[in-house]
Parts: C-alpha cells; structure tokens; sequence
C-alpha cells in the first residue's frame, strides 16, 4: 500500500494537476487582503486607487523573493472598502470595484460605472501545475483572462523575428530572452488596462484560447502567481501607472537624440577619426560616432589594442572638439586568459555557463559585489580613462543559442539570486541597473546613456534604450520594425531603436536602385524613431560617394529634418521623464475608441501632432493612409484633410509621408549641425483649426541638475478663435538660460509653414513674461 501510494504521489508530481480554491475566509491588514481557501491562499495588495496586486499560490507560503522589477513599496495607505456579499468579496477604491469568487477565487475588475474591465476566467483564471524541466522540479504558473472580441491588445516588448501583427489578440507570443528578442511581460488593452506579470521564467502569452475570447499568460516557473493590474483607461495613465510601480525613465542628454553613426566596425583610429571628419566637412548633422566590438585584445580585457588604436585618449579629445560624442560597446563577458577574467574568477562572479562561441564566460549580474568590480574594470580600464560618453551594451544575454541543450544550459545555471529557470529573462535588466547607478555614483556631469539589445520590464529606469538586434538588410526586415518599435513603446519601454539599413549587409550592393531606396525610405522612418541610428556591417556613412547627388540630397533632407524637429522632440522627450509619457505611440494611445486603428501597424503618432506613415514597399510612390477623425495637415503641403476615412496619398521619394493635427503646436529650431548648437531662432508652427497648447522644455542639456529643478519650461497657446499666440512666464532657470527666445509665428496653411525649408512668418521677441500676440493676417 505505502508503494503505491508513494507511486500516485510520483505520478502526481510528473503529470499536471490543476488545484483550485474555494474562499474560506479573508483577512484585511493594512493595504493587503489575505484569503485563506481551502486548497492554497491568495493575496490583493490594493497598491492605489487604479493599481491591484494579486498573488496566489497552492504552497504554504508566498513567495519571499524580493522583486527585481518592482521598485514601489506601495506602503502610502489607500482608503478602500471591504464587503461581503452572497457570491462575492467586494474590494472597492475611489476607481475600482474587484469582485473575488468565494467559489474559485477568480477576479474581476470593475470600473465605477460597473462595467466590466477584466475578468479571470473563473476556475481556470489561475492555475498552478507541478512539472519538471530539464530535471528541475518546479511550478508552472498560468493565468487565463476572459476577452471580448471587440479588444485589441499590444506590449510583450520587441521581438524582431515576429512577422505577425502588432495586436496580439488571436495570436501567440513567446517570451524567452535570446539572440533577437527584448520580452517585455507587460500588456495594454483597448479595455483600458494594463498587466505586468513579475516573473522571470520563460513564458508564453497565448491570444486565441476559445475562438479568440480568451488569452493566457504562462510561464514556466514560479512558486506563485503574481501580476499588477493596472487601470487607465487611457494608455498614458497606464503607462503612467506602470512607471510608477517600476521606476520612471531619466533624461537623455539631449545630444543623444541626434544622430548616431556607427558600423561594424571602425578598425583604426584614423577610420574612426574620419568618420567625423567626413560629416563635418559635408556639414551633415551628427551627434554620435560608435565603437563596435574587436577594439579589444581580448573580450573583457577592458581596453583598446595599441596598434589599432594608439592615443584613443587623443581621439575622443578630437572628436568632442568638432562637437561630437562617443560610444563604446562594452560585453559583459570575458575570455581566458585576461586579468579581468582572472579577477572575476578568484572572487566567484563568473557564472558557470559560456558565451556563443563557448570561449568566454558571463559575470553574475544578480551578485551587487561582481556589478561592482565589472564597473570599476570598465570605468578604470575605459571610460574614466578615454572619457567615453555611453555605453552600447551589447551581447547582454547569457548564452544566447536558442537550441534545446542551450536553453537548458540557462535553466540549470545557479546564479547569486537563485536558479536559472527563473530568472532566465532578467539579466539585462540587472545588468543594466549596475551600469547605471555606478556611472550615476561616479559620473556627474553626464547623464548615462545606455543602448541594449535586450531590455525587460523595470529597465527603462536604468537609462537604458532598446534597439531590435542584428537584423537583415532587407525590406521585409524594415517593415517589420516598425510594430515592434510600437509594442515595445506600448510595454513601457519608451526608447526604442532598429539598425537604419539592417546589420546584415555583408554582400548587399547598396548602389543598386533597390538597396539604395531601401536605405532613404529606412532613414526617413528612423528620423521618427525616439533615436535616430545607422548601423551596419559595410560602409554606408551618408556622405559617401557611393551615393549620387540625388540620393545625398535626400539624406540631408531627412536628417536636417530630425534636427529642426530637435525642440519639438526634447520637449516630449522630458514629458516622457516628467509624466511617463510614450512619444512613439500606436494609433491606439489617442484614438482608443476608434476600433479602425487596432490593426493599424505601419502608421503612428511621434508625440501628440505628428503622424508618421512610413513607405514599406519598394518603388511606391502612393500609400494608403487612415486618417483618425479631425483635421490634419500635410506637413509637405499644407493641404488640409478631413478625417475618419481612407486615403491613398502621395509618398514621393524626397520625403515621408506624414501629417500633423489641426490644433498643433510645432516649434521647429534652426538648421543645425550637433543637437546643442543653436537654441533660437525658433519657427514656431501652428496648424489652425483648433485651440492647441504645447509646454516648452529648456535645461543645460548634460548633467542631473534637472533633478534639483534646474531647468525651464512655458507654455505656448493657440486660440483659434481669436487666432492669438500666448506665452506664459517661464518657470524655473537654469545656468546659461538665455534672457529671451526669437520666434517666428508661422500659421500654417496650403503652401505656407511646409517641409523642412525656413518659411516666411512674423517675429516676436519672448523675454520670458506672459506676453500675448494677435496674428495680423
């Protein structure tokens, strides 16, 4: 008998078995409501009035992991009521009402006019397993939703390979950090929520459960269920909400939103001195020259080899002299041999696991003490050395095969924080939480900038920006960045970047008529990209002579437009910091209600005026457009459009397709040839049509002091009525702020304030007082 017991309890283990339970009891301490059920517990922590935390588990205990992504204790007490009632437990807050089943413990959350936001699908909305994976016994974990039809939902973070929709309503996801991939474990609805689920195990969202009228999140380790809910209903109040609970994005400084030029690789210092000299003397516009990988003796070695690079102290002094900047690419990896690797091995940081090419070995990110001296090789032996200005952190995912016995690998490995199975998808993120609180601790008078090819849900806090990998050089390729740039914004993440051209160009003529189309349509869509990047494997610097007359007029277009654009972008650039605002915004984020745009993934907003619809197709020179209801303008045009209808509009190839809301404020600065130039004078367009306001934002554009409030901002207003341009008091100051800004007030109309091109318009004279302006015409 004790056999075949000892037999069931074996098979038990092996096979899944779903264990559900009934509300027994509830207890209310503080902000947390425990339930006791008859098979396991569950626990909703009421975090605000828009934020629940719901945990359960079928174990004895919650889990005690401390959160790697949450950075919000949530300790402010929230006035919430608690009743009773026959079938149900009511929990309500100022915005919320959550029903818990006393039958199944399923959820449901209920906005304050009763309608129904989400709800758990009941017996099987939370579901832990017993399973063993690679040897290791363990839970999985999933959590079932009910969905309407009618929903679209987006986020899940940036997964390049993905030629499926943006909307993930009635398709799957895979979620597993690997070559090509940043999975965010984050979603937004049209329902007007938003869910982070805090676990870092592989995971899989599935969107097509019962003829599409449900959706699972599952992932495959965890000793507990554990998501936020999080209440909009807007996007940027759900954005807004998920900053809050995992830490708001920094400031860039504001040369890193120029332009970026960077190759695999500059193999001198003189080639990478020319790169520089190249674009200054053609007076094209750049702020940024990067440093690809091989500058090195050996990976991890933290240095530059000698014969390649002689003074590389020298050549960062010549290139901040021409007004420039410079990245290097630093792995978090080390090769035998090294003193580095020696140094991380006698103090136990190494992580028993290797690296693509089985050579070298990652440090353990999870450990604070291997953070600490993988800092201090790389600020000793790089960066306080050279004086580099950011980081390009490349290669940040252990062991990065995606073949079975690799990702086993990963599972099996033991890190400082605990098993590999379930922290497989969260290295970047601790990683890049290192870098930048030792630069913040021991740089102050520049801002971290940190570019990764991985990213995960908390990361954006750590000044980290997203670009989507080593792509192909093809058009296929582009156009598929382009809902993947969105869905990552949509999960929070709010810089996000693709290669201009792809990073697979070994054998690609880009001479040809096709390639060298490829590349101008590319470089218009990467101008409307939070950053703005070239990178590639050959040479295709924008003032080659590869290129014909023709085709380098169409790139100083592009990118003089970028520049102009400057004051328009760093303003939404500080309201992404100050209000977790996202500036690269599927159609979703401002037309929610408009079930035409769910689907819509190769147009979107850039900020709250412009309308970005990228040409995807080789030799098109017309493309269809939505147009939201309203009234937009042609940016090229001036043309006037009356929305809520399709449109087949023009695309030639001198410039992208994009148009502006009626109601807008646009300030356009000079032409410049580095992001910090010039600050005045200012083209200040206004696209007539409604009443518009845009908040100006000033501040001494590299260093921190904006977070001791040195830093200016105003407002501009536009009433359409009495077609009258105001200006409030500047509020704050600011070292170097200037005692008054010229504008030029341009009222946009067909054929006047179009392109790129200065434009004729009347000049004031802000001396930062409220001061008011009729337009005279």
């Amino acid at each position: 008998m004790k056999k075949i017991l000892l037999t069931l309890i074996s098979i038990l283990f092996i096979f899944p078995t779903i264990i559900n339970g009934e509300v027994l009891d509830y207890t209310r301490i503080g902000n947390k409501v425990v339930f006791k059920l008859d098979k396991g517990q569950m626990r909703l922590t009421i975090c605000s009035d828009k934020i629940i935390h719901t945990e359960y588990t079928i174990l004895k205990q919650f889990s005690s992991k401390k959160s790697l992504v949450i950075t919000n204790d949530f300790k402010k007490p929230i006035k919430y009521k608690i009743k009773e009632k026959a079938n149900d437990i009511l929990i309500q807050t100022k915005l919320l009402s959550v029903y818990i089943n006393k039958i199944d413990n399923s959820v449901i959350y209920k906005n304050k006019k009763g309608e129904i936001i989400l709800a758990e699908d009941g017996i099987n909305g939370k579901v832990m397993q017993r399973d063993t994976i690679d040897y290791i016994k363990t839970y999985n974990c999933k959590t079932r939703f009910l969905s309407p039809k009618d929903e679209a939902i987006y986020g899940l973070g940036n997964h390049p390979e993905d030629s499926g929709s943006m909307n993930y309503k009635g398709r799957n996801q895979e979620l597993l950090i690997k070559y090509l991939t940043g999975a965010v474990p984050v979603i937004i609805s049209t329902k007007g929520y938003g869910l982070l689920f805090d676990n870092y195990s592989i995971s899989n969202f599935h969107g097509a459960l019962a003829d599409n009228t449900k959706y699972e999140y599952e992932s495959e380790s965890g000793r507990q269920i554990d998501y936020y809910f999080m209440y909009g209903p807007n996007f940027d109040e759900i954005i807004r909400e998920y900053r809050n609970t995992t830490g708001q994005a920094p400031l860039y400084p504001k040369w890193s939103y120029g332009l970026f030029q960077c190759r695999n690789r500059y193999k001198t210092q003189k080639e990478f001195l020319s790169i520089k000299n190249g674009y200054r003397e053609n007076k094209i516009p750049l702020d940024c020259i990067v440093m690809d990988w091989h500058h090195w003796t050996l990976i991890g070695a933290m240095d530059m080899q000698k014969e390649n690079y002689p003074d590389p102290k020298k050549m960062i002094e010549e290139v901040h002299k021409a007004n420039l900047h410079a990245m290097i690419t630093l792995w978090p990896v080390y090769n035998f041999g090294t003193d580095n690797y020696e140094q991380m091995m006698d103090a136990g940081n190494l992580l028993p696991i290797h690296s693509f090419n089985k050579l070298d070995n990652y440090y353990d990110a999870y450990k604070p003490s291997a953070r600490e001296m993988f800092w201090d090789q790389a600020y000793k032996g790089m960066i306080e050395k050279y004086d580099w200005d950011a980081i390009w952190v490349d290669q940040c995912e252990p062991w990065n095969g995606e073949g079975k016995y690799d990702i086993g690998l990963r599972r099996t490995m033991r890190t400082y924080a605990g098993r590999g199975i379930d922290y497989f998808n969260s290295y970047s993120l601790v990683h890049s939480q290192g870098l930048y609180d030792h630069w913040r601790r021991d740089i102050k008078n520049k801002r971290a900038f940190l570019l990764t090819r991985q990213t995960f849900a908390g990361q954006q806090r750590t000044g980290a920006a997203l670009w989507s990998g080593d792509i192909q050089s093809t058009w296929k390729a582009y156009k598929e960045q382009i809902p993947q740039g969105l869905n990552t914004c949509a999960s929070g993440i709010p810089y996000w970047t693709s290669d201009i051209g792809g990073w697979y160009d070994f054998k690609v003529d880009w001479t040809t008529k096709e390639n060298t189309e490829l590349y101008e349509r590319w470089l218009q869509y990467g101008a409307f990209c939070p950053l703005f990047r070239i990178h590639g494997s050959v040479p295709r610097e924008l003032y080659l002579d590869m290129w014909s007359d023709e085709t380098k007029k169409i790139f100083l277009g592009i990118d003089n437009l970028r520049y102009r654009l400057m004051p328009y972008i760093y303003s939404n650039a500080w309201e992404v910091t100050h209000s977790g605002y996202t500036m690269m915004r599927n159609l979703s984020f401002d037309y929610r209600n408009d079930n035409n745009v769910y689907n819509i993934q190769d147009q979107y907003l850039f900020g709250p005026s412009l309308m970005v619809c990228p040409v995807i197709e080789y030799g098109a020179r017309k493309r269809n457009v939505y147009f939201p209801k309203g009234e937009w303008y042609d940016f090229f045009t001036g043309k006037l459009i009356e929305g809520g209808k399709d449109l087949e509009v023009n695309a030639p190839i001198e410039h992208i397709p994009l148009f502006v809301k009626a109601g807008s404020i646009i300030p356009m600065g000079p032409f410049e040839q580095y992001a910090t130039e010039k600050s005045s004078p200012v083209e200040l367009r206004i696209y007539p049509g409604q009443d518009a306001t845009f908040t100006y934002y000033e501040d001494e554009n590299d260093n921190y002091n904006y977070e001791n409030g040195k830093y200016a901002t105003f407002e501009i207003k536009w009433n359409d009525k009495k077609k009258q341009v105001s200006f409030s008091d500047t509020k704050g100051s600011y070292k170097g702020m200037s005692l008054n800004i010229k504008f030029k007030i341009v009222i946009v109309s067909e054929n006047q304030g179009i392109g790129v091109k200065n434009t004729i318009g009347e000049i004031i004279n802000y001396k930062r007082k409220t001061m008011k302006y009729i337009i005279s015409k």
